[in-house]
């Protein structure tokens, strides 16, 4: 496979030179020059005359555009950032899955819309819900806040005295037609896979890349591993002056499209008063930052940045209004593959927001773990009320040995992307939201979700013979 730095290399010493004779030759050809570099100290060296023995000589323009793709493109820096469950929007996120759960545990084909609101001292729960069970929201509520660890009226936040209010609708019965029953359905279509259609229109994308065991990209899984670590030293002890709310940021270093080392790390966690800051700055750099990082990811050259404000007591919903479904880039691929919009919180799966966007992962990372291509990002869009996807793209980045259209053909071939075939291949009818909520929805195969398996190679494979 020719990288970026190959192709470089061939058009730095494959080029053409203008003549400098004005064109006065008979053939009038533009000839092919062997460089011999002439010094003029007048000049910086990238702008100075080259001279080749057939007469012709050129300013180096060609060798700006070949200075400027080799800097740009050979090395560059990427970052992403997390959150944890104690972040206000989190906390929003996490209180609109376990609604969802409580609601799935009991009727599974449930229609759920469900958003929240966090501000200081009250919880607002809203959205459309059409099902035959009874779910008690604000004790739901309640048991996600204390969860989380808001249960001490001196963090400014405490699930056991908070208000909850809820604003409930059914599903609108214009959307519900469609969903019910599809367009399919509605002109004859007999096969049960065609029976429901699309909750809404929209793109999907997924996106997966060898750079982590998981197929994730390198500074999205170290950022959500850092935010997990954060929790987990607050919760076990480690670190009892510790508080909910905080985030990490990784900036990656990548030569030749290769991640090679962590430049920069950000870390901003809430916590007591009266902690000092050096003392903070030792622990998160012992208890956190150390034992997720990889050793041979860091250097002598890697910055830190924690709590750099030099102080963070006032956090979650006391200090920013949380929102369900503000976090979407975090929830997915960390900015590093694109995304359609749809947050995915509090959605039942007839949503293609959120069952398509896991529906697309699922594929791009058969894709990549079948050896297929080294990058792949996949995108399924959809009409509402309309069981088949209007269209499906595979993009590769170059990676592949099989051209974008190849691959596209095989993922029709292997995969049934109608909204009933996702909800039963990945089985997502069942109460699995609540834990999904925070650290990512993507690259979590701690939590053995299904569209993070990898049970499609072999027919992917046999599909491009």
């Amino acid at each position: 496979m020719i990288t970026i730095r190959a192709i470089l290399a061939i058009l730095k010493f494959k080029y053409f030179l203008i003549k400098s004779d004005g064109g006065n030759r008979p053939d009038d050809v533009r000839q092919p020059a062997i460089i011999v570099k002439v010094p003029n100290p007048a000049v910086k060296p990238r702008d100075e005359v080259y001279n080749s023995p057939n007469g012709c000589k050129a300013r180096s323009v060609f060798f700006d555009i070949f200075y400027f793709l080799e800097d740009t493109m050979s090395k560059y820096f990427f970052t992403s950032e997390s959150v944890t469950e104690g972040h206000p929007d989190k906390v929003c996120d996490k209180i609109s899955d376990s609604i969802l759960d409580a609601i799935l545990e009991q009727d599974p084909k449930a229609h759920v819309a469900c958003e929240v609101t966090a501000t200081t001292g009250i919880i607002n729960v809203m959205g459309e819900i059409s099902t035959e069970c009874y779910v008690d929201i604000p004790s739901v509520v309640r048991d996600v806040i204390k969860e989380i660890g808001y249960d001490d009226p001196a963090c400014g936040f405490d699930g056991n005295t908070c208000a909850v209010t809820t604003s409930i609708d059914v599903q609108s019965p214009d959307i519900a037609m469609g969903v019910n029953e599809s367009y399919e359905a509605r002109h004859g279509a007999t096969d049960e896979n065609d029976k429901i259609g699309a909750g809404d229109q929209g793109m999907m994308f997924g996106f997966a890349c060898d750079e982590t065991p998981e197929l994730m990209p390198l500074a999205i899984s170290l950022a959500h591993k850092l935010a997990k670590q954060l929790t987990k030293v607050r919760k076990d002890g480690t670190l009892s002056y510790l508080r909910p709310d905080g985030k990490t940021q990784v900036t990656i270093e990548y030569d030749d499209d290769k991640a090679i080392r962590v430049d920069t790390i950000v870390l901003s966690t809430q916590h007591d008063p009266n902690i000092a800051h050096v003392t903070l700055c030792d622990d998160i750099l012992k208890h956190v930052i150390k034992p997720i990082i990889p050793e041979n990811l860091l250097d002598d050259k890697t910055k830190y940045f924690i709590n750099p404000t030099g102080n963070f007591v006032i956090g979650g919903p006391v200090g920013d209004t949380g929102l369900t479904g503000r976090k979407i880039i975090i929830d997915t691929y960390g900015g590093y593959g694109r995304h359609g919009g749809g947050a995915f919180s509090g959605k039942d799966p007839t949503k293609v927001d959120r069952s398509g966007a896991y529906a697309a992962r699922y594929v791009a990372k058969n894709i990549v773990a079948a050896g297929l291509a080294k990058k792949c990002e996949v995108q399924i869009a959809y009409a509402i009320g309309v069981a088949r996807p209007v269209s499906v793209m595979v993009e590769t980045f170059g990676t592949s040995s099989y051209s974008n259209d190849q691959l596209a053909d095989a993922v029709n071939k292997v995969f049934d992307l109608r909204p009933t075939s996702i909800i039963e291949g990945l089985e997502l009818r069942k109460p699995i939201y609540r834990n999904l909520a925070a650290y990512g929805h993507m690259g979590r195969e701690d939590l053995q979700v299904s569209w993070e398996k990898t049970d499609k190679v072999e027919a992917l494979k046999n599909a491009l013979k």
